[in-house]
């Protein structure tokens, strides 16, 4: 009779573990879904950058053309 209890209690516990993966997996899936959607709008925004960079036609800008006029 321990014998089986003790085997019950070990599959319970596997139980709780399996549960506790389960919900663990689900809110690592849910973290890559909104980190992919962040990296697909980044590309979105630097595709558009690059597209008003060399759609205006002009050679890249010199960074000392930025520095601010107390310079």
């Amino acid at each position: 009779m321990t014998a089986h209890r003790n085997t019950e209690q070990r599959l319970e516990a596997l139980e709780i573990k399996a549960s506790f993966t389960e919900d663990l997996v689900d809110k690592l899936e849910q973290i890559i879904i909104r980190q992919q959607q962040t990296l697909d709008a980044l590309v979105a925004q630097l595709g558009d950058l690059r597209a008003q960079a060399s759609g205006n036609g002009s050679a890249p800008r010199n960074p000392r053309d930025e520095l601010p006029p107390h310079y």
